[in-house]
């Protein structure tokens, strides 16, 4: 998939406007400078980064609950999806809280600098997953973090009791769905990926801990 492709699909996705794609624009200027210092993303990825992460990103607007009001993105790295979602709702969702939650100070760094470049209010935290109090959200998104059993551990002590679970996963997800309801009983759909054919959108609903 093209570059200028990838950009149509995520404008086509997300319906957002040109001012928002622009934002987009100078965040992946920003993660083309930062990268050699942080390694944010693997460099072999970078010259497909706007298939590869920000669409791959982008796809999950559309699964997101109109009554959403707050939303963590755990394990933010980059900001994949959190900050790509974040500036999608600044134009679309500007009510929506959004909260980028990442262990590393320097990826921390990274994220901060981009929201301030491309005029996003997002809350971020530098904090391991299991460190965090006091909050629970609507919706809690994920990619390339760890295995769904983990994800709904993690997500015991911070999703909101009719919270959804937002995953990317790839071909290993059904196995992994079947892993996770030894310690968790839930409801999940999944979806294709615009992104990668294996790979599947994971919405997860009605979870409880065994």
């Amino acid at each position: 998939m093209s570059e200028a492709d990838a950009k149509e699909l995520i404008t086509s996705l997300t319906n957002v406007s040109r001012e928002t794609m622009c934002k987009l624009e100078t965040y992946a200027t920003l993660l083309e400078k930062w990268n050699p210092t942080i390694n944010l993303v693997s460099k072999t990825t970078l010259s497909e980064k706007w298939q590869r992460h920000f669409l791959d990103s982008a796809q999950i607007w559309a699964h997101v609950p109109s009554t959403t009001t707050s939303w963590a993105d755990i394990g933010s790295g980059a900001g994949f999806p959190g900050l790509v979602l974040a500036i999608v709702a600044s134009e679309k969702r500007p009510e929506l809280r959004i909260t980028l939650i990442e262990s590393d100070a320097r990826k921390c760094a990274f994220l901060r600098n981009t929201a301030r470049a491309v005029g996003v209010d997002v809350h971020i935290l530098t904090q391991r997953i299991e460190a965090v109090e006091n909050q629970q959200f609507d919706v809690v998104s994920a990619r390339a973090l760890a295995s769904i059993s983990q994800l709904l551990t993690y997500c015991d002590k911070i999703l909101a009791s009719n919270g959804n679970c937002l995953f990317l996963k790839g071909q290993g997800c059904d196995t992994e769905l079947e892993a996770a309801r030894q310690s968790h009983s839930f409801s999940a759909e999944t979806f294709p990926s615009v992104t990668q054919q294996e790979a599947r959108i994971v919405k997860i609903t009605g979870i409880a801990q065994k």
